[in-house]
């Protein structure tokens, strides 16, 4: 034999072996279907774990799908389109219904949450009588609800709250066609441009611990029932990403903005990215284990409760288990 016809057969040979690695490596890749809103304080992990290659890293293809609401989410999930989702404080609506089981906490959405005015509002008290554009059954509403009745205002009988998506809430603010929007950021990026005048009145950080909310990862029923080591694998890539942005912060949030988030000017998005309270992994444990993750996620849930009229309601202790979560990221 040759020695050009032995290298090229040698060359074969490792080209043959590279692809075999390559096919067993997407062989064992498992993919997921992952729905997600596209806001920093819900997608800030996905992205940040995709950029640094944890979930490759740990055998995880997700196939990401954008939603515009957490409402739209659960729904896509119930019906058998999406494996899991994350969102924000409708994680504690749909389970709490028995629909889809919560397994990992993002953050708190400290101060995403935003009710903005005209300027002929001056006060909360201002605002009785008038129309608040928001979308229902969301982050944003358990907010405002909050914040109604913190101004001894009736959300059912001293307000009208009007139910859109939240595009066209903060359109309906900026046309003038109602004084008043809560939000989430970054929606607020469109109103401190469109409407120079308009002023935030009052945001959630207020609120917080007592109404704190969460945003966080359910699965459908059936899925977490028979993929636990599945979900276990996904809570390691993004405990990653996660530390990632509590230790480099700065490096992450650049990360994200380049990315994901070029319409929204740096230096605002640092300060959006603010509004958010973020936990490294080993503090989240200790949430986790003393209870408090499932408190924050009960007293969310006691208002969907109340606001959707949930009969036999599921409780936080029940739909949330820590467990996995706890064997992950150890002691």
């Amino acid at each position: 034999m040759t020695l050009r016809r032995r290298t090229l057969i040698q060359a074969g040979v490792t080209a043959s072996l590279a692809g075999f690695g390559s096919v067993l490596r997407a062989q064992t890749s498992s993919k997921l279907r992952v729905g997600y809103l596209h806001t920093p304080a819900v997608d800030g992990q996905i992205f940040i774990g995709q950029q640094m290659g944890s979930f490759a890293k740990h055998g995880l293809d997700l196939e990401l799908r954008k939603f515009t609401t957490g409402l739209e989410l659960f729904q896509a999930m119930i019906g058998g389109s999406l494996d899991v989702l994350s969102t924000g404080a409708v994680v504690s609506n749909f389970p709490a219904r028995g629909q889809g089981k919560v397994f990992l906490m993002n953050n708190i959405e400290y101060a995403t949450a935003q009710l903005w005015v005209s300027s002929d509002i001056k006060s909360m008290a201002d605002l009785k009588g008038k129309k608040i554009s928001t979308t229902t059954g969301t982050t944003a509403h358990v907010f405002l609800d909050r914040a109604l009745r913190a101004a001894k205002l009736d959300p059912a009988s001293d307000v009208q709250i009007v139910n859109q998506r939240m595009s066209e809430a903060v359109t309906s603010f900026v046309s003038g066609a109602v004084p008043a929007v809560a939000l989430w950021v970054p929606f607020d990026t469109t109103v401190r441009e469109k409407v120079p005048n308009a002023r935030m009145l009052v945001d959630a950080s207020k609120f917080f611990p007592e109404a704190a909310i969460m945003g966080g990862w359910a699965a459908n029923n059936d899925f977490y029932d028979r993929n636990q080591p599945l979900l276990s694998k996904l809570i390691a890539a993004w405990v990653e990403a996660n530390d990632a942005i509590v230790n480099d912060t700065d490096k992450s949030v650049a990360m994200l903005q380049k990315t994901q988030y070029e319409q929204v000017p740096l230096e605002q998005f640092k300060q959006q990215f603010t509004f958010s309270k973020y936990y490294s992994s080993r503090e989240w444990r200790s949430k986790y284990a003393d209870g408090t993750a499932t408190r924050w996620l009960q007293q969310v849930s006691d208002f969907f409760v109340k606001y959707g009229n949930i009969a036999n309601p599921v409780p936080a202790e029940k739909y949330f288990n820590p467990k996995l979560y706890l064997e992950v990221v150890k002691a």
